[in-house]
């Protein structure tokens, strides 16, 4: 699960085969094999040039979201930094306005329309985050929107709650009174509603401190959420409470140094890297490289969201992550499925062998590598989700 992968560690089938039954892999091998040995098996042959891997894993998002931040880019590539827009009006709160106006109808629309794109481009399990309502019954709607939106959805949702994005303008109180409002009014609804097993937390100048954040994800845990950390993007300080808290992951970790690299390649928290943000903000990425060498595990997604990381190709993100960190292919891919899986707590997928979802995605090439080479140019052309082709 952790460190370094060579390419010739992937376990390469030709003219392979893959048996499903009731949505999990029964079999991988040599197709001629698994079909003489299962003569009443259903038979889907695709003829021609294919490469058949897993479906992708996309552990970091924010897809429920109304309305766009089209200035904010345009300030930002005319040289205003992250922290000056979001100080002047601008960031997460403005999309904290814009979502909090969208009913919780419309929110369904916009996030099925978005997981309907990363569907038909391979990502079959898709965390989504909360953190655009900051308000308890607003955090309430998106998150049963995000519920509502899964049980109509073809991939699997996975629900985070956010409320701990920034400190709301519009609360008239200290951080530590909102994040009590959290911990005993909106947390224990989510438990009962079973809106999300899963807390996270913004740890930066802007959002929250390192002492504050350390204080409400112990609660968080205690209360049985798994608990995963916005970390390290500007400044460190937010892997180090992940790591000491027990976190699932630690997320974006751009600023991260080889103090914090050493931290969480000696602990079982899962370094994720997000591509998009550094792409979408103009700075470095998090680095990925030196994480794998130091034995971290690292999984790598979108951060799609309306500020920071608009794009969404995931492919794409990591095509150019694994080009600039000088990732394998084996490692590019293991960050897109079993271990951003890891990142979410999920061991049932993200590789293609026998016991595991049969969630799948085929390409339109004869080698493997071909994938990475065309830098998310080249889409699945087949995707099944439990073995189901959607």
């Amino acid at each position: 699960m952790k460190g370094s992968i060579a390419d010739d560690a992937l376990q390469i089938i030709p003219q392979g085969g893959v048996l499903t039954d009731n949505g999990l892999i029964t079999g991988v091998g040599d197709f001629e094999t698994i079909r003489k040995s299962n003569p009443d098996a259903e038979i889907e042959e695709i003829t021609g040039d294919y490469v058949l891997i897993p479906s992708f894993v996309d552990c970091h998002t924010h897809l429920c979201f109304a309305g766009s931040r089209a200035k904010d880019y345009a300030l930002r590539i005319a040289g205003k930094s992250y922290l000056e827009i979001a100080k002047s009006g601008g960031g997460i709160w403005d999309s904290v306005t814009q979502t909090r106006k969208a009913s919780k109808e419309e929110l369904i629309d916009l996030l099925l329309k978005r997981v309907d794109q990363h569907t038909k481009n391979g990502v079959t399990t898709i965390e989504v985050k909360s953190g655009y309502g900051l308000k308890v019954e607003e955090e309430i709607k998106q998150l049963q929107a995000i519920k509502e939106a899964a049980a109509k959805s073809k991939a699997d949702l996975i629900a985070t709650c956010l409320a701990t994005h920034i400190l709301p303008k519009d609360f008239n109180g200290p951080v530590e009174e909102y994040l009590e409002l959290i911990l005993n009014k909106l947390l224990p609804k989510i438990k009962q509603d079973n809106l999300a097993n899963r807390v996270d937390i913004f740890i930066e100048d802007g959002a929250f401190s390192t002492a504050d954040a350390a204080c409400y994800l112990e609660v968080a845990k205690k209360m049985g959420f798994d608990i995963t950390v916005h970390a390290d993007q500007f400044s460190t300080g937010g892997s180090e409470v992940a790591v000491n808290v027990g976190a699932v992951s630690a997320d974006h970790l751009e600023a991260s140094g080889e103090e914090e690299i050493k931290r969480l390649a000696a602990s079982e928290t899962v370094a994720v890297a997000l591509p998009g943000a550094s792409l979408g903000l103009g700075m470095g990425f998090a680095p990925a490289r030196k994480l794998l060498n130091a034995g971290a595990c690292l999984a790598i997604a979108s951060d799609w969201n309306p500020g920071s990381a608009p794009m969404g190709d995931l492919l794409l993100q990591a095509s150019v992550l694994s080009a600039y960190e000088k990732l394998t292919t084996a490692e590019t891919f293991a960050g897109l499925t079993f271990r951003a899986a890891k990142a979410l707590n999920l061991y049932d997928r993200g590789i293609l062998e026998k016991g595991k979802l049969a969630d799948m995605q085929a390409y339109p090439c004869t080698d493997y590598r071909e994938i990475l080479y065309h830098q998310g140019k080249l889409k699945p052309i087949k995707v099944y989700k439990k073995g189901e082709a959607i």
